[in-house]
């Protein structure tokens, strides 16, 4: 009797990542319609059965960029330069500040907000924190419509004099947009995979993040911060979020410092944290359902 020849030939082996740094481009283009269905989710659902629903995005920066010029710019008396309406440029810094924030507080808890799903089923685990960087482009984009709207005002529709206007590096922001996802999904990653053993991590991601605002220069400018308190002025000057907002405001406004020097700096500590992020959240995959 003839024995039976199996093929033993599978089509996919599902096993943990063996590289310590690698996001699998082949295996995420072959999950794409699964991104596109984590970035419907995270859109849809984030302001579901509220009364304003998307119209959060709109208010959450422009009540800020309010507070900030009421505080910081009337109160404190802290100088814009150049003549740029103080609100206008609160609202430059918060626009891009809350891109980084959203996809660093939106990919803190990866593996405690998905340990169900994780444990169920399979997939590339790193679409998760990416389908947050992609569905907080939706709001980033939303909210510069709102600062070019405000922009627009204020140069054709007010009397007072205007003239800083948006250099020819404008056409790095694109870069720019990469660098605050980059740095934000990295820090997350980190953080999202320390607290699958240290729970209490996740209760400081908020009150640091706010602090990381503070030393971000989001309300002032650094030239004024370096005025004011010189001594400790290299921790808010070598803050990649500092590069990129200074590298923001002088992009759209004329204002701010802007050297090829602090755009490489920006690019490369972005990269750097990043792939620091992506090794440990590789490390982590492989375990972490063992310990959540």
């Amino acid at each position: 009797m003839k024995s039976k020849i199996i093929n033993t030939d599978w089509l996919y082996t599902i096993s943990p990542q063996k590289k310590t740094i690698d996001l699998n481009f082949k295996e995420i283009w072959r999950y794409r319609d699964l991104l596109f269905l984590f970035v419907k989710r995270d859109v849809i659902t984030q302001y579901k059965q509220t009364i304003l629903g998307p119209l959060w995005y709109f208010i959450q920066p422009l009540f800020t960029s309010i507070i900030f010029t009421l505080i910081f710019n009337n109160l404190a008396a802290i100088p814009t330069g150049d003549g740029v309406p103080s609100f206008l440029f609160n609202l430059a810094g918060i626009t891009s500040w809350n891109y980084f924030s959203a996809c660093l507080t939106g990919t803190s808890n990866t593996f405690a907000a998905n340990q169900g799903i994780f444990g169920k089923v399979y997939f590339p685990r790193v679409i998760t924190p990416l389908s947050v960087v992609f569905s907080n482009l939706l709001k980033f984009g939303i909210q510069l419509l709102v600062f070019i709207c405000f922009y627009i005002y204020f140069v054709f529709f007010t009397d007072k004099a205007f003239n800083a206007m948006p250099q020819i590096a404008l056409i790095c922001l694109p870069v720019i947009i990469i660098f605050m996802g980059l740095f934000g999904l990295g820090l997350g990653m980190t953080i999202s995979s320390m607290t699958t053993k240290y729970r209490d991590l996740s209760f400081l991601v908020g009150f640091g993040v706010q602090l990381l605002m503070y030393g971000s220069a989001v309300m002032y400018p650094l030239s004024y911060f370096k005025d004011k308190v010189p001594e400790y002025a290299w921790l808010v000057e070598h803050n990649p979020m500092t590069t990129i907002i200074e590298l923001f405001r002088y992009m759209c406004l004329g204002i701010g410092e802007f050297s090829l020097f602090s755009f490489l700096y920006a690019g490369c500590v972005s990269v750097i944290f990043f792939l620091i992020g992506l090794v440990i959240f590789n490390k982590t995959e492989k375990s972490f359902i063992d310990t959540v």
